[in-house]
């Protein structure tokens, strides 16, 4: 029987190899594609060799051709921490104009269903919570935050109306803070900064009061939600998160219990735009995939500093992989 097969755009990315990884476990032939201005080839290089795994750097903001069949596309590939959309916010903006464009014209040509990460980015700053999937959002489009927030609106914006008006199967995802092995120690987000900090010997850096909020799930059970939902027959937008809430104060202090050093908590001004609270209601994904998050926080986090801490000391300080580009 033929494999079906899957292009995973930003497959060198914290979630694209996880997704590479669970689509060639489950029988998939996967196309992988990044062009590796945060992506780091090391997160799929254990599949390199692997006849069911197939490399492509090139930059979907181009024109994006694959040879052959295609069954379906997951559209993975976005600068998606603050330090990098910042830094290249223009490119930011293109994947997920230019990007989606080009893949929708893909999914159109092959006859593929195309899937799309967006994210909780797409509430701003909540004037509701939790967040549910009807709630429309409250985005600054012409704040920092903006080259991220309102490209991933477009993106929905525009799969959505391929879905409508070509009948074309597409698929919106919206991820909330997830971590895992992979994540980069030094890419601004939470989570990695503090665990990077604690191996490094630093004390951790809090912004605001500390009294913000964020929902973590783990990479797996995020990775089962994505797959549930491309198999599904479900086209509107669907949360996938974890909807343990936990202060940024309550997880330092996690952070240092886990990773047993003495260091403290100082506190830098809140950037601007940044949410105060993140909480996804899954509801939806509970009734339409028959899903929730399995693994403890706990759990999770022990996971995510083993890994972390069996990096050779060199890449706790490794700078971000982002390239100032001038495009």
């Amino acid at each position: 029987m033929t494999k079906k097969r899957v292009l995973i755009t930003g497959a060198a990315g914290f979630l694209g190899s996880h997704l590479c990884d669970r689509f060639i476990k489950e029988g998939y032939f996967v196309m992988g594609m990044d062009n590796l201005i945060t992506g780091d080839l090391r997160n799929i290089e254990h599949l390199f060799g692997n006849e069911d795994f197939i490399f492509y750097h090139h930059d979907v903001s181009k024109f994006v051709h694959v040879p052959g069949e295609l069954d379906y596309i997951l559209h993975f590939a976005s600068p998606a921490s603050p330090i990098d959309y910042l830094r290249i916010p223009i490119q930011t903006l293109k994947v997920g104009s230019l990007g989606i464009h080009h893949l929708l014209g893909l999914a159109k040509a092959k006859n593929a269903r195309l899937l799309i990460a967006s994210t909780s980015e797409v509430y701003g700053d909540p004037l509701i919570h939790p967040q549910n999937e009807d709630y429309w959002g409250n985005v600054n489009p012409v704040g920092p935050r903006g080259v991220y927030d309102e490209a991933k609106r477009f993106q929905e914006a525009m799969t959505m109306a391929y879905h409508t008006y070509h009948g074309l199967e597409t698929r919106i995802v919206r991820i909330f803070n997830t971590y895992g092995p992979r994540m980069r120690l030094n890419d601004g987000r939470v989570l990695p900064a503090f665990i990077g900090q604690a191996l490094r010997g630093e004390d951790l850096t809090a912004f605001g009061d500390g009294t913000q909020t964020r929902s973590f799930c783990y990479v797996d059970d995020l990775v089962e939600g994505i797959y549930r939902l491309l198999l599904s027959d479900y086209a509107q937008p669907v949360n996938i998160g974890n909807p343990n809430e936990i202060t940024i104060n309550q997880f330092a202090e996690e952070i240092i219990k886990l990773t047993g050093t003495n260091q403290k908590v100082i506190y830098k001004p809140l950037p601007t735009d940044d949410p105060k609270q993140r909480k996804p209601d899954i509801t939806r994904a509970r009734t339409l995939l028959n899903w929730e998050p399995k693994v403890s926080r706990e759990e999770g986090l022990k996971l995510t500093y083993e890994y972390f801490k069996s990096l050779p000391a060199e890449r706790w300080n490794e700078e971000p992989y982002g390239r100032d580009f001038k495009k």
